[in-house]
């Protein structure tokens, strides 16, 4: 098992030029991606983002597509089985379109969200055409299963082996987390828009700028501060995880590699 990090932005959010991270798990017969970026239709029509693009600002190139990039790596986009959504926020779901044979696979709690929009949050974040021509939705209700402390889990162990999905909401309602439990002994948590990194979460601090972001856009702020704390407990018990998150390249660069 693989796992590469492709930037499908950057985002060159106001005063920030972030990274806009989709994992990529390369197993031996296929592709399993966490989060998918943009879509050739967003590039081909920005509108499609709404509102929210004056904020993100995502440099929508169509070399800059997963399915592109995956292509360029000499990775066959046709392999991508399954896409794994830790939320619906267009900068993760929205290249989801360019890989209609896959499964999509995204927490409950989250779609339910994204059907019902009831605050302006949720009507800048989601937008209605996001699932739009996607043949195989699976909808993930909490599980019974816990993984290190953390509740609610479910096992994707068909989709990717070791994989799991934990919840970890407050950035939106049904955000969650993708762990891998590589067998060669890395262990990755993919935690979204949980939290900027591992530093931020370790170190105990977080730039003012980045505060303002997670308190701007959460859903529901003390369920985020919870989540936090939360990893931070994880990441003190168990010092030998990988962190990874969407928007930082603090805990992995662009174009990495890892082996699990």
């Amino acid at each position: 098992m693989r796992l590469h990090h492709l930037d499908a932005g950057p985002l060159r959010v106001p005063g920030a030029s972030m990274v806009c991270r989709v994992l990529v798990i390369e197993l031996p017969d296929r592709l399993v991606l966490v989060d998918s970026g943009f879509s050739a239709a967003d590039v081909a029509d920005p509108s499609r983002l709404g509102p929210s693009r004056w904020f993100l600002r995502p440099d929508l190139r169509i070399e800059r597509t997963v399915r592109a990039q995956l292509a360029a790596r000499g990775l066959d986009p046709e392999t991508a089985g399954d896409v794994v959504l830790t939320h619906a926020d267009v900068d993760h779901a929205s290249g989801i379109r360019d890989f209609p044979a896959a499964r999509i696979h995204l927490a409950a709690a989250e779609h339910r969200a994204w059907a019902a929009r009831r605050t302006l949050l949720d009507r800048l974040r989601y937008r209605p055409h996001a699932f739009d021509g996607v043949r195989r939705l699976l909808l993930h209700e909490p599980g019974p299963g816990r993984w290190e402390g953390l509740d609610g889990v479910t096992d994707l162990g068909d989709v990717c082996p070791g994989m799991r999905l934990v919840p970890l909401p407050g950035h939106t309602d049904g955000h969650a987390g993708v762990v891998i439990d590589g067998r060669g002994g890395l262990r990755v948590i993919h935690t979204g828009d949980a939290a900027h990194s591992q530093l931020a979460l370790t170190s105990g601090r977080t730039a003012a700028d980045v505060r303002f972001r997670q308190a701007l856009l959460a859903h529901d702020r003390a369920a985020l501060t919870s989540t936090r704390r939360r990893l931070e407990r994880l990441l003190a018990r168990r010092p030998e995880l990988r962190m990874v998150a969407s928007h930082s390249t603090d805990d992995l660069r662009p174009g990495e590699s890892l082996e699990a």
